[in-house]
């Protein structure tokens, strides 16, 4: 049941928006853990006494659970409730998130993030699947986008909130206030999704044949690859060039925290990525955001400080929109099994991340930033690469 059923439907254009803003509120509730602890690292290098690649990896052990929990959902996906699975993982994501207010070593605080990684990528893979199970074709691509926007803003916002709290209430108080923003999303989920699926169970195929038959699409293959690509990039600039920003330009932390206002331009293009990818086709679309990147994080190396934010705002605004093209072309190609297509894309996903925290985070201990953006950048190139071996796609078929 749920308390409002016609939340979600409706093709009119306010509909559309409602159904937009619904999600796009639930995707910030569900995400907004995993990015915030990221913007507060010179606190946790402090209270832990640690150095930073430690931190990062930490830090970043929330991807770990993340891409175990997408394996396992996509395993058991046929016998899951997607919707009762939503707001429950979104409840119980309260608890970790809680914990790590008490957390008394960074050996546990670790663990406890591996903990809410788990309960986020649950949430996040199973409302992905709920959206392209239960909308048109020509409205998944949409709500699609809209969950990435979320994403987006869960990025900026998480980020800023964490430091602002940090500063105000101390480090053990911003994780209570994601603790009750964890609950507020559990309860919009229960309201708008609803508590439970009430249409007939799932026939239940076999899960590794589903995985072999995918994983045996060269262009899927490529997928996955360009999803490790995009959060591997992702968390190696944006967890260590916070550590560049205060040791190259002086930046205060409160600075640092304003330094992440970067995402606001990648709110107002994420949107369009949908639209984008029908008219040039996912492989056109992925190829040109790609060469953008590489753009964007060349100007990071640069001496002005304006140049710099620039250049973060444009790594930023294109890796979203890769991702929202990357799962937009999964959506069309993949036509059965989508479960377990949307898991092995987040694993891969999820698993960039953490090889991004690990690799990028002692290249950044040995070699500096600069050492950070040469390996980054080869990783940009392979994903350009991987891209151009997808299929093409008529706008048509797009739309279908």
């Amino acid at each position: 049941m749920h308390y409002f059923p016609d939340a979600l439907r409706g093709d009119r254009p306010r509909d559309v928006i409602r159904r937009s803003f619904i999600i796009a509120c639930v995707a910030f509730l569900t995400l907004i853990d995993l990015f915030g602890a990221q913007a507060i690292l010179p606190q946790i290098i402090r209270a832990y006494s640690i150095d930073a690649a430690s931190a990062g990896l930490a830090v970043n052990a929330a991807t770990l659970g993340m891409a175990v929990s997408g394996l396992v959902v996509a395993w058991f996906a046929a016998s899951i409730d997607r919707k009762r699975g939503i707001w429950l993982c979104l409840a119980l994501l309260s608890v970790p998130t809680l914990l790590l207010a008490v957390a008394s070593n960074i050996w546990i605080f670790a663990g406890l993030r591996i903990a809410q990684g788990v309960l986020m990528a649950a949430a996040f893979s199973l409302t992905m699947t709920y959206l392209s199970e239960r909308c048109a074709m020509t409205a998944a691509g949409g709500a699609l986008a809209a969950y990435i926007t979320g994403n987006v803003v869960s990025n900026l916002v998480g980020r800023l909130t964490a430091t602002s709290a940090t500063e105000i209430v101390g480090l053990s108080g911003s994780f209570v206030l994601f603790a009750c923003l964890n609950l507020v999303g559990a309860f919009l989920a229960y309201m708008v999704i609803g508590s439970r699926d009430e249409t007939a169970p799932r026939s239940a195929g076999s899960p590794s044949k589903a995985w072999k038959t995918h994983l045996a699409n060269p262009s899927l293959r490529s997928a996955f690859f360009i999803g490790f690509s995009i959060l591997f990039l992702f968390v190696g600039v944006f967890t260590y060039v916070n550590l560049h920003l205060i040791d190259r330009f002086g930046l205060s932390e409160t600075a640092i925290g304003l330094v992440y206002l970067v995402f606001a331009p990648a709110v107002l293009t994420t949107p369009f990525a949908g639209t984008a990818v029908n008219l040039l086709g996912p492989r056109k679309s992925l190829f040109i955001s790609m060469l953008i990147t590489m753009l964007g994080l060349l100007a990071t190396l640069s001496s002005s400080l304006w140049l710099v934010l620039c250049g973060l705002a444009i790594v930023a605004s294109s890796t979203f929109f890769s991702q929202a093209a990357a799962t937009g072309y999964i959506s069309v190609e993949v036509r059965s099994e989508r479960a377990q297509a949307s898991g092995l894309y987040l694993s891969s996903y999820y698993f960039g991340g953490l090889a991004g925290a690990l690799v990028i985070g002692r290249i950044n201990s040995i070699y500096g930033w600069q050492g950070s953006v040469v390996a980054l950048s080869i990783i940009i190139l392979f994903a350009t690469v991987a891209s151009q071996s997808f299929r093409s796609i008529s706008r048509q078929e797009m739309m279908i």
